[in-house]
């Protein structure tokens, strides 16, 4: 990229859209069925950009054990298992062409949280983050490095292959899924591939969550869209196996917290609580070269002579 078009990247203004809600928990093609038609809501906006939660499709499966404690697994927990299993995606696949599709047919680049299986073995599941052009291309995908706590029971691990930032038209865009965004090390990596556009979709909805994207905006100098879902347990299907693990859980199970921040860490919009609602937000990214006079995670404020990089 030539100087000019390197500053014309970099002093235009991008259109962004954070949606919270829930997924049609453990029904894939009734969620996808959502997800169009909240992405076509975002369009009439005039969205470029859409995010959408950690594990839209099908569910993040909050408040269940699978069966498990430490030395055995029941045979309810198992059925619970499959039934997960039937409703995550392949990628690419049957699901990924439909969610192209309409990203093409809105022109809008679009990043969705899925439940990915394993191509090879079938038998593993990755919480996975999944990047579409507005071309309807899958251009990137990132898979959850460190599932966490009992997460570990149902998600494998990620590793650095997909890491992934990509140059767009729209700016520098990645990201990181909810507690790996509490790893230095895979935010330095972010920051070194030059992120701009900082994607933290996450299941945490605890007001310290807020104080962890405003750091991520102030450290990186970048825009940082975190997402969330909004779930009541009315929500989940009455016949889901395993669905007594939630009979102690509150009725509000997530409350959502999304949230825009700019690179200076002020909130532009939301934090959205307690409903299901979509934020918009028109971005400035000039801020992003305006906040890098004072603070350069990768330039003048790196020293890595100090740090042995």
């Amino acid at each position: 990229m030539n100087t000019l078009e390197d500053k014309l990247k970099r002093s235009h203004k991008t259109a962004v859209s954070v949606v919270q809600a829930a997924p049609v928990l453990f029904d894939k093609d009734a969620t996808i069925c959502k997800a169009l038609e909240l992405l076509k809501e975002c369009n009439q906006n005039g969205s470029e950009l859409v995010l959408f939660p950690e594990a839209f499709i099908p569910a993040y499966p909050r408040g269940l054990s699978f069966g498990t404690v430490i030395g055995s697994r029941s045979d309810s927990g198992r059925e619970t298992w499959l039934k997960y299993w039937e409703n995550s995606i392949e990628v690419p696949g049957n699901e990924t062409n439909r969610l192209g599709y309409a990203a093409k047919k809105n022109k809008t680049f679009m990043v969705i949280g899925v439940i990915e299986r394993d191509e090879r073995s079938k038998g593993t599941l990755y919480c996975t983050m999944l990047y579409f052009n507005k071309e309807g291309e899958l251009i990137g995908k990132h898979r959850k490095l460190k599932p966490t706590g009992a997460e570990r029971i149902i998600w494998g691990e990620g590793d650095k292959s997909t890491l992934t930032v990509l140059d767009t038209e729209l700016g520098k865009l990645g990201g990181l899924i909810c507690w790996e965004n509490y790893m230095p090390m895979a935010r330095m990596e972010m920051y070194k591939k030059g992120i701009e556009l900082y994607l933290a979709p996450t299941a945490d909805s605890r007001p310290t969550w807020q104080s962890t994207l405003i750091h991520i905006a102030c450290e990186g100098r970048c825009f940082v869209l975190g997402c969330n879902q909004f779930v009541i347990k009315s929500m989940y299907p009455k016949d889901l196996p395993g669905i007594e693990d939630l009979e102690n859980q509150p009725e509000i199970m997530c409350r959502g917290g999304s949230v825009i921040i700019s690179p200076f860490g002020e909130a532009i919009a939301g934090p959205l609580w307690d409903k299901e609602g979509i934020l918009h937000a028109t971005l400035d990214m000039s801020q992003i070269i305006k906040g890098k006079m004072d603070f350069d995670p990768i330039g003048h404020y790196h020293r890595p002579d100090i740090f042995g990089e």
